[in-house]
């Protein structure tokens, strides 16, 4: 499969792809505040891109738990100086906007971007199945049990996690597909850590090739996540790379070897090492 853009192409037999993540935003839950200075988003986006970013998924609304909804006057506000810039230096990367808001995700893509990263599954603004037809944009369909400001609150329980997140993104995209959007225009994501306990997010981790198996392009976010500082031991404040680098590598190479499409991770650079690595070894030879 490919998924032919305005800005480069994406070509699914030679994945995984590694998008890196560009939040412009006061409080996302790893690196909130870091970029929200325009000058400083655009320099983090050139670094990742000379690191070997495969995509950019840009967001101005931070969906950590707890979070609450921005507006979509104040997303466009974060979006405008840093987009058009960041297409104006990069022609050829394909960008991805993290947004709920079909509004916003209208705007982005007039100012350059080509993917909508939707964590709501197009359900949260029953605007968002136009905006794809119109633009004829792909759009990544993410699980998420609730909103972010009480997805993780009570009791997060589920009869069998994998069978229930991977027949709602089924149903998801045979209902976007019913409604006119092309099949091959679709992504679908577990959502690991939106609505999820530990061990959900093992359980899905543990079954990725059940999700690979829809014939539907595959992306995983487990980069810096709580889950991995609960396995891990790393204590909640700290969820820089230092803390909580090497599990995310190790989701980053495990999501490589079921074969999924595409990576969403903050270390951009130590990731690609390392799956540069697993492709060595996989693709050795007799000496």
């Amino acid at each position: 499969m490919i998924w032919k853009l305005r800005h480069g192409v994406v070509d699914f037999s030679a994945a995984p792809f590694v998008m890196g993540i560009l939040n412009v935003t006061p409080d996302s839950f790893s690196d909130g505040g870091r970029f929200l200075d325009p000058e400083a988003a655009v320099e983090h986006a050139g670094a990742m891109i000379a690191e070997g970013a495969d995509i950019l998924d840009i967001g101005a609304e931070s969906t950590r738990p707890g979070s609450t909804p921005v507006s979509v006057d104040e997303q466009v506000a974060r979006l405008e100086p840093v987009l058009p810039r960041i297409r104006a230096a990069f022609e050829h990367i394909p960008i991805s906007i993290d947004t709920q808001s079909a509004a916003v995700a209208h705007r982005a893509i007039a100012l350059g971007a080509d993917i909508i990263n939707d964590v709501s599954a197009a359900t949260a603004d029953g605007e968002m199945v136009d905006v794809v037809k119109a633009s004829d944009v792909p759009i990544i369909l993410m699980h998420m049990r609730g909103v972010p400001l009480t997805m993780q609150s009570g009791d997060v329980h589920y009869d069998d996690v994998v069978e229930e997140v991977l027949g709602y993104l089924q149903k998801r995209v045979a209902t976007l597909v019913s409604e006119g959007i092309v099949r091959e225009r679709l992504a679908i994501d577990p959502g690991i850590g939106f609505g999820k306990t530990t061990a959900h997010n093992l359980l899905l981790l543990k079954h990725l090739d059940r999700f690979v198996a829809t014939g539907c392009p595959v992306l995983v976010g487990a980069s810096r996540k709580r889950f991995i500082g609960d396995v891990t031991d790393v204590a909640a404040e700290n969820a820089s790379a230092d803390g909580r680098l090497p599990g995310s590598i190790a989701c980053a190479m495990w999501a490589s070897l079921a074969g999924v499409q595409m990576i969403r991770i903050h270390d951009v650079g130590a990731t690609k090492n390392a799956l540069r690595m697993i492709k060595s070894i996989r693709n050795a030879s007799s000496c």
